[in-house]
């Protein structure tokens, strides 16, 4: 599967999310990421790209491969139009969930990945970017 460096996913159904994991996984071998680390990529857009649908109504996903100072990496962006997050500290909290699930979602990726960062006000949406080195 011969993937962009750039692009953009809708994540509006279940299907999408799976899309999103086939994307990942095609860059992440690209980039010749190890297996293990392919895994916490992988692992970490399935998380995300669930909160986009879930809790934020759908959105994208935007990536970017990255070559830096001779370094390789690859940046994503989940993105919504969602309620947003009230209480960041909470929702970056392992084991808090607002909805059915183990509470993994957010402090799990942001071990998974070498940069995390999340925008988010109530009614404005969330946007949680990630990005992992080779």
């Amino acid at each position: 599967m011969a993937v962009d460096p750039t692009g953009t996913l809708p994540i509006e159904s279940e299907q999408h999310i799976v899309a999103c994991r086939q994307t990942v996984r095609a860059l992440c071998a690209g980039l010749r990421f190890s297996l293990v680390d392919q895994t916490k990529v992988i692992t970490a857009a399935s998380e995300l790209s669930r909160n986009t649908l879930v809790h934020g109504g759908g959105g994208r996903m935007r990536w970017e491969v990255l070559d830096q100072h001779g370094r390789s990496g690859l940046r994503m962006a989940f993105e919504d139009e969602g309620p947003g997050i009230a209480d960041m500290q909470l929702a970056l909290t392992d084991g808090w969930t607002s909805g059915g699930g183990m509470g993994l979602g957010l402090p799990g990726s942001r071990r998974l990945v070498n940069e995390f960062d999340i925008r988010s006000a109530p009614g404005q949406g969330t946007c949680v970017t990630i990005t992992k080195w080779k």
